[in-house]
């Protein structure tokens, strides 16, 4: 028993302050792969993260002052956070993204026992159980923890089995088994809108992976099956869920009469906007008319205040950083940087498209933060985080690429007969 004990604990040592040892190690990019940073991608976040910066504090400041008596009480917070989060994320560029697989396990660790912590957490004004509450006021919401703990072990486990990615248990089944916890403990809380993000983030990621080669639409079609069943079940079950999923919404929400409150409220807000909107601090709605204006619903607060055009400069903005995402993605210089920066430009891409869904009543009232716009310190700081994880792998394709045209000009050089000359040294004096 005792000798059972001692190889346990040598193990827990092993995986937690082993593995960081061994991150520390590696923890810079190799000289080869220190290539410049994409400044075009860098740009195009500095200009999304202070254009939400403004709308938040348009859309929060009656919210901050009818409850807290504070205009500035989202935005002060935001504000700090983003400034610590881009020197994080600039930061985060100049580590070897290679590295964070050492700590895949513990922080898939951390998050499940934070999630757990938060069961037992006050409940906020839905009944629901999404917060950790810390001595200060400081707060954190370990769903979004979960979100990179999903993206980071789904690269890994594919990266590890690659060439046996064709078979489903080690292109599905076996990269899934740490999904299912973080999905039943959402269930608990309950986070339906997370558990929604994190099924479509994987199943983004085994899609570009072609995990389980054909098995994958036999996969996809047990998931589809379980998605429709978990829909009826919430449907049927009662409670604020119900609610949401029971108002008008889809292709052609006309009936607004029948939508619920929030989502009437944001149609109003966006049909207000027109062409240009009604100046940038002029909504109406914002004014305790929409609910989660400073969050849920703050592209409404785009449209209505910036009319058409704001909201198309926000979603060109978005696409900018996606498509950029993409290539960087394809451009990594290994399968497990192409996996990871899939994974975090998927889960950018799919909160944009749920948020803007809700808001347009395209999708049920499901909660979904818009990014780098919406309240929410956790949310920011660990995207822009990823952000920092996607410019490091950016540095080391820009590397590989530049090393890749030496070549091919050396390569040129050589079938033209072109010799390099070669510098002379002269003594001094002579």
């Amino acid at each position: 028993m005792q000798n059972t004990s001692l190889s346990l604990l040598a193990l827990i040592l092993d995986r937690s302050v082993g593995n960081i040892i061994r991150m520390l190690r590696v923890i810079r990019l190799p000289k080869a792969e220190r290539g410049p940073v994409s400044w075009g991608f860098v740009g195009t976040l500095a200009v999304t993260l202070a254009y939400g910066l403004i709308m938040l504090f348009s859309a929060s400041y009656s919210s901050g002052y009818a409850k807290y008596g504070d205009i500035y009480h989202f935005i002060k917070p935001q504000a700090i956070v983003a400034v610590v989060g881009f020197a994080a994320m600039l930061f985060m560029s100049r580590i070897n993204y290679r590295a964070l697989r050492y700590m895949n396990e513990t922080f898939y660790f951390v998050t499940l026992v934070l999630l757990v912590v938060a069961l037992f957490m006050p409940s906020d004004s839905n009944g629901c159980y999404r917060w950790v509450y810390f001595p200060g006021g400081m707060s954190l919401q370990p769903s979004e923890m979960a979100k990179f703990a999903i993206i980071l072990g789904t690269a890994d486990a594919l990266d590890k089995r690659k060439n046996q990615i064709k078979n489903p248990i080690y292109g599905i089944i076996l990269p899934a088994l740490p999904l299912i916890p973080v999905l039943i403990l959402l269930r608990l809380e309950p986070h339906n809108s997370a558990m929604l993000l994190m099924c479509a983030i994987f199943a983004t990621m085994l899609l570009c992976a072609g995990g389980g080669g054909v098995w994958l639409f036999a996969a996809g079609g047990v998931g589809a099956a379980g998605g429709l069943a978990f829909y009826n079940y919430l449907q049927s079950s009662g409670g604020y869920a119900a609610e949401r999923l029971g108002g008008v919404w889809g292709l052609t929400p006309t009936d607004t009469a029948n939508m619920l409150w929030q989502t009437r409220q944001s149609v109003y807000a966006i049909c207000s906007g027109g062409l240009f909107g009604v100046g940038i601090g002029n909504s109406v709605q914002k004014h305790q008319w929409l609910p989660y204006a400073e969050n849920d619903f703050i592209f409404s607060v785009v449209c209505e205040e910036l009319g058409f055009v704001g909201a198309l400069a926000l979603i060109l903005l978005f696409a900018a950083i996606i498509v950029q995402g993409i290539f960087i993605a394809l451009n990594a210089p290994d399968f497990f940087g192409t996996m990871l920066g899939v994974g975090i430009t998927a889960q950018v891409a799919w909160q944009v498209f749920c948020h803007i869904g809700v808001a347009t009543a395209l999708l049920p009232n499901t909660g979904i933060s818009l990014p780098f716009f919406s309240s929410g310190g956790t949310s920011l700081l660990l995207l822009l985080g990823e952000m920092g994880v996607l410019l490091s792998i950016s540095r080391a394709g820009n590397a590989r690429m530049a090393a890749r045209q030496k070549e091919h000009q050396a390569e040129i050089d050589r079938k033209l007969g072109r010799v390099p000359r070669r510098p002379v040294y002269r003594r001094q004096g002579t």
